[in-house]
């Protein structure tokens, strides 16, 4: 299938069932869509089984396959979004909760990785399934992450402390560079021990690991990708300055994001690391100070239609990628208990910055540590990423793991989010001690 007609069915299906949703169903739209496309597609698979002339299956699995999963969500639909989502967060409660924002984007997401990697392991091990440490490892940093997507979804659905909504949506921001970089890290060495050649420059030929290549390429993707950020950011703001036309100020901002992802990708740079900045640029310093009214309700609409269209086509695609992951039944029950370690590691990942930070005088709103672990929302990153593993032994566990934590967070943890909010919202005091920082 051709490019346009995958979009055409995808984008087809994706208003069908929204209008479905909101006439007869009621979820929220990015949930639903997910639950939808996964429901249809067992379906499909079950019409199959019964009528197995028609091919249902085939056609729906031909659908899916034309869809590079990591080329779409990693180089294409991801820079949108995140920019679209940059431009609505303040940039000056992201100044004020920058500690916090950059100790869990950071060190979190190490010590989820590393929690993540041992339960996971151990949970192997009871089940006799032989996997070493390092592809725990690799599991761990693709599924630590929030998904910003998800995550910045979810948040349109409820009211939190605007503190809390920043800390919450500036992670989600900015963990997703952290936990590729650690990701393709982990991989490199995975694939070298596993004695399939050096990968990504990470193993050097002699077999070890080349720990200062490690850190130039860390610090090329983060600080190279914040410079590069505002630099274009600082650029179209002196391109808007110039001129008063909605039209034009809008497609700069599109152009912005195009040639950030690209120039990014060839520089080796975090294509998502760089468009946040500029958004945050263009929605903060841009929109206060060069935009003229008219632009602002110009812009600021177009990219939330893009958010919104975007989101539903990722989500049913989430949803659709059921067919093409192999569920094994001897994989069932490690699958299953990744739900729980993957929320431990969040916990932890979450309670130990916040309790670190608390000793240190910062303020955090009551319930904190409960709110930011339920909304610690896994999504189309972490399943892109496990699509792009090369193919080994641990490859099958890995994909049925993640697909499995990814529709439980999207499903369970975003329905249940807003109850939880209300639930610690309505308990008595506010936050004095770390008692009620829980």
């Amino acid at each position: 299938m051709s490019i346009i007609q995958v979009s055409a069915i995808l984008v087809v299906l994706s208003a069908l069932l929204g209008w479905v949703n909101k006439v007869f169903i009621g979820l929220p739209h990015a949930i639903a869509l997910l639950v939808m496309g996964m429901v249809g597609t067992l379906g499909i698979l079950t019409a199959d089984y019964l009528i197995p002339q028609f091919e249902f299956a085939r056609y729906a699995h031909q659908l899916l396959t034309s869809v590079n999963f990591f080329e779409t969500v990693m180089t294409g639909m991801l820079s949108f979004l995140l920019f679209a989502g940059a431009l609505h967060v303040n940039l000056d409660r992201l100044r004020e909760q920058r500690v916090p924002i950059i100790l869990m984007a950071s060190v979190g997401v190490l010590i989820s990785t590393f929690v993540v990697a041992v339960g996971f392991h151990a949970v192997c091990r009871l089940f006799g399934i032989d996997i070493s440490l390092i592809w725990c490892l690799v599991f761990g940093a693709l599924i630590s992450p929030t998904d910003p997507v998800a995550v910045l979804a979810v948040m349109k659905t409820i009211e939190v402390d605007k503190n809390l909504e920043t800390k919450i949506a500036g992670e989600s921001l900015f963990n997703d560079g952290v936990g590729v970089i650690a990701f393709t890290v982990l991989v490199g060495i995975a694939v070298a021990s596993d004695g399939l050649g050096a990968h990504a420059g990470v193993v050097n030929h002699s077999g070890s690991i080349d720990w200062w290549h490690i850190l130039e390429v860390f610090s090329v993707e983060v600080f190279g990708a914040i410079a590069f950020g505002l630099i274009a950011g600082a650029t179209v703001i002196g391109m808007m300055k110039r001129v008063d036309d909605a039209a034009v100020e809008t497609l700069i901002s599109l152009a912005l994001v195009l040639g950030t992802s690209v120039l990014c990708s060839g520089l080796h740079m975090s294509a998502p690391i760089a468009v946040v900045v500029a958004g945050l640029m263009i929605g903060n310093i841009g929109a206060k100070r060069v935009m003229s009214e008219r632009t602002r309700n110009h812009l600021f609409p177009f990219w939330g239609m893009v958010d919104e269209i975007l989101n539903s086509v990722l989500f049913l695609l989430i949803g659709m990628e059921v067919l093409i992951i192999q569920f094994a039944p001897a994989y069932i029950g490690p699958a299953l208990l990744c739900v729980p370690i993957v929320l431990a590691a969040r916990f932890a990942s979450v309670a130990i910055p916040i309790r670190t930070l608390h000793r240190l005088r910062h303020q955090f709103a009551k319930g904190s540590i409960r709110i930011m672990t339920w909304g610690g929302v896994r999504g189309g990153v972490s399943v892109a990423l496990a699509l792009s593993l090369p193919h080994t032994e641990a490859k099958p566990l890995i994909m049925m793991a993640t697909y499995v934590v990814v529709c439980f967070s999207i499903i369970v943890q975003g329905l249940t989010i807003g109850p939880l909010v209300k639930k610690i919202s309505s308990e008595p005091g506010c936050m004095k001690d770390m008692s009620t920082a829980m």
